[in-house]
């Protein structure tokens, strides 16, 4: 018989599937890739198999759910609709929680109809922590296209005698397609007859002062254009650090570690390397810029940018996001710079007529505590992913960790909270400020989609358990209504 999760993890897909269809609008980008690959076939293979009595072709996999008649209304169709005047009797006694701090804020918007449901300080500027890169998502989504990959490439002059490695500012670069791309340096050199080469970088792509405003941290590696693994060098043992949703699937590629101070320098001399263990006898990479009719010789692009805001938003990666504010930058026609990623994000939100009174961006990872947003800005982002208007920001909702299961969510909430599996959500965590948000979707009883931000400030003692125990309970509540 299948546990809690299953049901719940096989509503809330239904729900979700039900309420963006409402939409009409159906992406091939975030609904082929990654995570909701992953999801969609389970979720067909449930269907196909039916019942709690069918058996399962792969041992590892979630039992499937039994065989029932759809329970859900779709988004929109008339039903138990969502009633402003039962949220505040509801909500605020949960948001009364002293593990919230003094002075808590919230905004839930019934996604289909635009409709306010609560709002408490729903227009209050507070600082986001990480549930600013819901801000970094948007502003990327809409000023690069969709497909849009981000590329690291090798060209040479005319005689094959110098290359230099170029950065396009892809943060998810790693040491196998850095491997790759060697490989192919390596072939295409041959292929010329060159065994000795000289070999420069180039990372100019971004500018100004790469160190996040914070300082060297373990959360963040200086933000170059040209970099391998988000410049780690091991990874950190121990609990969320300040700025990061840190959870038990943290591994190589996730969550805190010791970060070198030239992610490109050493990017550099990692491909030199590879290329050594070709034949390729070449001298100590320097940084410089390509020659003067310089052709590409190989290389190498990342996922799309639908998966990359994905991988951002599942499993809070500071990295990305700040490679994706300068990215907007670059797209907008502003420096590649912590100001000019702010700038970015600022005005694509405008042009979105998003609500940004007393908003202040100054990061794309929500790492600044100077970041303030209101929790009314959060929903309508979110309401806005929902929508059928931008179906360009669908990777958003797609990207959200689901309570219980994936990201930064997937130690919290658990086998009989009814929120398990109903609600997706960015979490934000300052450790150290006393910051602790929450915001995202939820499906309610009757198969309506909610958008949610719940921020606070001033949370008393150090661990933040408490004060996420009661974000959870807010969010849990929007389940039963």
């Amino acid at each position: 018989m299948p546990g809690p999760k299953t049901w719940q993890l096989t509503a809330g897909a239904t729900a979700f599937g039900l309420a963006l269809a409402a939409g009409a609008v159906a992406l091939a980008g975030p609904w082929d890739s990654g995570q909701r690959t992953a999801e969609r076939a389970r979720a067909a293979s449930a269907q196909a198999r039916g019942g709690a009595h069918h058996q399962r072709a792969d041992p590892d996999a979630p039992a499937p759910a039994p065989s029932a008649a759809p329970v859900l209304a779709a988004l929109g169709t008339p039903g138990r609709a969502p009633v402003a005047t039962v949220l505040p009797s509801a909500l605020a006694p949960l948001l009364a929680d002293p593990a919230l701090g003094p002075r808590p804020a919230a905004s839930v918007i019934d996604t289909a109809t635009g409709q306010e449901l609560y709002a408490s300080r729903a227009d209050a500027a507070m600082t986001p922590a990480s549930t600013v890169k819901i801000a970094t998502a948007t502003a990327v989504l809409t000023a690069l296209p969709p497909g849009h990959r981000f590329g690291t490439s090798v060209v040479a002059d005319a005689d094959g005698a110098r290359l230099t490695l170029v950065g396009g500012g892809d943060p998810t670069l790693d040491r196998a397609r850095l491997g790759a791309l060697a490989d192919d340096t390596a072939r295409a050199l041959s292929a010329r007859s060159v065994d000795r080469v000289r070999l420069t970088y180039d990372a100019s792509l971004f500018a100004g002062n790469p160190v996040h405003p914070i300082g060297p941290n373990e959360n963040l590696a200086p933000v170059v254009a040209l970099m391998t693994d988000e410049g780690r060098t091991a990874v950190a043992a121990g609990g969320a650090q300040e700025g990061l949703d840190s959870g038990p699937d943290s591994g190589p590629d996730s969550g805190p570690g010791t970060r070198t101070a030239d992610p490109a320098g050493d990017t550099a001399h990692a491909f030199a390397a590879l290329l050594r263990g070709h034949g390729v006898r070449v001298e100590q990479p320097a940084p410089g810029a390509a020659p003067a009719g310089a052709k590409p010789l190989a290389s190498t692009l990342s996922a799309p940018l639908t998966d990359i805001v994905e991988r951002m938003l599942t499993t809070s990666d500071n990295d990305i996001a700040e490679a994706l504010n300068r990215q907007s930058a670059l797209a907008t026609g502003r420096p590649a710079t912590f100001q000019g990623g702010a700038e970015a994000v600022s005005a694509q939100l405008a042009k979105l007529q998003l609500p940004l009174a007393a908003s202040v961006f100054t990061d794309g990872s929500g790492l600044a505590r100077a970041d303030k947003v209101t929790a009314g800005l959060l929903t309508r982002m979110l309401a806005l992913a929902a929508g059928a208007a931008h179906p360009e920001l669908r990777p958003i909702l797609t990207g959200l960790p689901v309570a219980g299961f994936t990201g930064t969510l997937s130690a919290r909430y658990g086998t009989t909270s009814a929120a398990t599996g109903l609600v997706r959500a960015k979490t934000g965590t300052l450790g150290g400020a006393g910051v602790n948000t929450l915001a995202g979707t939820a499906v309610d009883a009757s198969g309506r989609l909610l958008a949610f931000a719940f921020l606070t400030a001033g949370t008393p003692g150090a661990d933040p358990a408490p004060t996420q125990k009661a974000l959870d309970r807010l969010a849990t509540r929007l389940t039963a209504h």
